[in-house]
C-alpha cells in the first residue's frame, strides 16, 4: 500500500488569520465576555480548542447572523473568516459590543466588489451555498445580489442590465463554470470575477492532478464546503472512491483495505494534526494491517 501526502492541504491563510485575532482578542482582554458570531470556521475541534480559551459561541442551524446577535448582550463580539453583512454590524454596534472582524481578506474583496456593482446600479449573480454563512453575509449586502445556487435558479430571474456574476470563495472550481457558462447563456452582456479564492483553487487543482489513486481519504468536518468540494472534485476527476471523515477514528478496515494507492489531503479549515495522523496511521497499516486505530490527537491553536 502506498500513501500519497497531497501538498497543498490544512489550513490557508484565512483561517490561520482567524485564529490568531481570536487568541489575540481573549489574551488582551482579561475577564471581558468574548463570543463568536458563528463557528470560527467549519471545524469542530477548532471550535473546542477556541472553547478552551474561554470562547463563548453563538451558533444554532438555520437561524442567521443577524438573529444569533440576539444572544449576545455584553462584551466583544468576533465575526468569523465567513464575513457578515452590513446589517449585522450595524446590529452589533448599535447593542454597544466591542466587534473584532475575523472576516477573510478574500470574502473582504468579494464584498467590496458587489458593493460597488451595487452602487453602480447593477445586479450581482452570486453563485454559492444556500445557508452557508460567506454566501448568506455576501447576499444580505443588498436586494440587488441574486443568489445562484444551481442552473435552476438562472430561469426564475427577470430582465436584468448590468449584470455581474460572481460567486462564494469556496466552491468546486468544475462547478462554478459551469454555473458561470449558463448565466453568460442568459445575460452575454454579464461581466464575470471570479473569486474563488487561491488557497481553494490550488487545493482543488492537486487533487485534479492526482493520477492511479484507489481512494482519496479528505480530512475535514461535514460541514465544511471547502472539504466537501474535495471530495467531489476527487471523484468527478476520475478517483473512484473518496470518503470525507472527521478524524483517524473514522477510518475503517473495509475502507482501505485492498487498496494499493490511498491519496490524503484535507481541507482549509482542518487543523494539521488530524491529518498528519491519518497519515501516519496509513502508513503503519501497511506494514501492519493488525495496528490498532489511535485516539484522536489533541488539537491546539
Amino acid at each position: 500500500m502506498e500513501i500519497i501526502s497531497v501538498i497543498p492541504r490544512g489550513y490557508c491563510q484565512g483561517v490561520v488569520r482567524a485564529i490568531q485575532i481570536a487568541k489575540n482578542t481573549v489574551r488582551d482582554n482579561p475577564g471581558v465576555p468574548v463570543t463568536m458570531l458563528g463557528m470560527i470556521v467549519h471545524n469542530q475541534y477548532v471550535v473546542h480548542a477556541c472553547q478552551q480559551l474561554g470562547i463563548r459561541f453563538a451558533e444554532e442551524a438555520g437561524r442567521s447572523r443577524y438573529d444569533l446577535l440576539d444572544e449576545i448582550d455584553q462584551g466583544i463580539v468576533i465575526f468569523t473568516a465567513h464575513g457578515v453583512s452590513d446589517e449585522v454590524r450595524q446590529k452589533a454596534l448599535s447593542k454597544g459590543l466591542t466587534v473584532i472582524d475575523a472576516t477573510c481578506p478574500d470574502v473582504i474583496r468579494t464584498h467590496e466588489l458587489v458593493r460597488a456593482h451595487c452602487e453602480d446600479h447593477g445586479d450581482v449573480l452570486y453563485i454559492g451555498k444556500q445557508g452557508h454563512p460567506e454566501a448568506e453575509g455576501t447576499v444580505s449586502l443588498s436586494d440587488r445580489v441574486h443568489l445562484i445556487t444551481s442552473c435552476a435558479d438562472i430561469e426564475k430571474l427577470n430582465h436584468l442590465d448590468h449584470v455581474l456574476i460572481t460567486n462564494q470563495t469556496t466552491l468546486s472550481l468544475l462547478d462554478c463554470r459551469q454555473i458561470i457558462d449558463a448565466c453568460l447563456k442568459k445575460y452575454p452582456q454579464a461581466e464575470t470575477a471570479s473569486e474563488i479564492c487561491q488557497a481553494t483553487r490550488i487545493r482543488q487543482e492537486a487533487v485534479m492532478h492526482l493520477k492511479d489513486i484507489d481512494l482519496l481519504i479528505v480530512v475535514g468536518d461535514a460541514r465544511s464546503n471547502n472539504s466537501h468540494q474535495l471530495k467531489e472534485i476527487g471523484l468527478k476527476s476520475g478517483i473512484p472512491e473518496a470518503v470525507l471523515i472527521d478524524s483517524v477514528q473514522d477510518l475503517t478496515e473495509d475502507m482501505i483495505k485492498e487498496k494499493d494507492r490511498i491519496a490524503v489531503t484535507s481541507g482549509s479549515s482542518t487543523p494539521n494534526e488530524l491529518t498528519k495522523q491519518v497519515i501516519d496511521y496509513l502508513q503503519e497499516y501497511a506494514r501492519d494491517p493488525h495496528w490498532k486505530l489511535p485516539p484522536t490527537a489533541e488539537v491546539t491553536i
